[in-house]
């Protein structure tokens, strides 16, 4: 893909979704359906002016939150906040199809943007990053992207700055990685729409909330990490039998012990594919609304079946 300055694409959580939280492997895609950048209100540009000036005082809150953790001395990373503010009396505002709320990392697409236009020594993108660079990395963005979630995990706006797959190791090794494009004939990946957006910072301590309890934490631990490890070892060996019989697997744990993260209407939905084995879903990023994310091994089958449901679906990638 070709790294163009300033422009900064969504992410599909393909797997680690919560799991990375309690030290699972995770792999994300840069989704560039979607995509952000900082601008300016009335730069030549022809947007919409109540979008841009809502963005543009989101910004200033952040901004103020930004101003206050390099003040205590909690922000790891040194800003030029004085040029931000500046711009921000200009009119600053981040110009974005990336849809809030929907899973897909808008919140992390603008904190890749401010990282990259006011850090004072950045680290810059490039596949050749060290391991101590990418973990540096993830540290800053998770606590610039907190302002936003409350708890994160740094990986959004660390695909979104990096524009490549990565894996996200147990021992917090990232590496740059590859998909296997002829994983499958006629399969693919899909996105559904569930039509309303989703609050992470709830979802989230929800979560950690249930890990207090040691039932829950032990089904993390023996059987959620375990398929989410096994899917993401199976899908980038390219060993389509075992992905899909632990993505299964996943599915089925996913709708039984996360249920409140999946929206009603969808619950149905959800078990169809996995009673028939024609398409599974999980939960793209936090969920309680915005996308749902499938896979199938005929993604043509697959769409005909969630049509009868009356569920359209946004075809990402084809395994061949």
């Amino acid at each position: 893909m070709i790294i163009k300055e300033g422009i900064f694409y969504a992410k599909i959580l393909l797997f680690g979704e919560y799991s990375i939280m309690c030290d699972s492997m995770a792999l994300t895609v840069p989704y560039t359906h979607f995509k952000g950048e900082l601008s300016f209100i009335n730069e030549d540009k022809y947007t919409d002016l109540a979008f841009a000036e809502e963005s543009n005082r989101s910004l200033r809150e952040f901004l103020v939150w930004l101003q206050r953790m390099e003040a205590k001395g909690e922000l790891m990373v040194g800003l030029n906040l004085e040029a931000m503010a500046a711009d921000v009396d200009a009119g600053l505002y981040f110009e974005s199809s990336i849809p809030q709320g929907y899973g897909v990392g808008s919140s992390g697409a603008l904190v890749a943007s401010i990282y990259e236009r006011y850090a004072v020594q950045r680290i810059r993108h490039s596949d050749q990053l060290s391991t101590e660079e990418f973990a540096q990395l993830k540290k800053i963005f998770a606590r610039m992207e907190s302002f936003f979630h409350g708890v994160s995990s740094g990986m959004d706006p660390l695909n979104s700055y990096m524009r490549n797959p990565l894996l996200i190791k147990p021992d917090h090794h990232i590496v740059p990685v590859g998909i296997p494009r002829d994983f499958s004939k006629n399969g693919g990946i899909f996105l559904i729409n569930t039509g309303k957006s989703g609050k992470t910072g709830p979802l989230v301590s929800l979560f950690f909330d249930n890990c207090k309890q040691d039932a829950f934490m032990k089904l993390v631990k023996e059987e959620m990490i375990p398929l989410t490890n096994k899917s993401i070892e199976a899908i980038l060996s390219g060993d389509i039998r075992e992905f899909f019989k632990n993505l299964k697997s996943l599915s089925h744990f996913l709708i039984t012990h996360l249920k409140p993260m999946v929206p009603e209407a969808f619950v149905e939905v959800w078990k169809k594919g996995m009673n028939t084995g024609t398409y599974y879903l999980k939960l793209c990023g936090s969920g309680g609304g915005g996308f749902l994310l499938g896979f199938a091994e005929d993604l043509d089958k697959a769409q005909k079946l969630l049509l009868t449901q009356n569920v359209e679906i946004i075809p990402v990638s084809r395994f061949h």
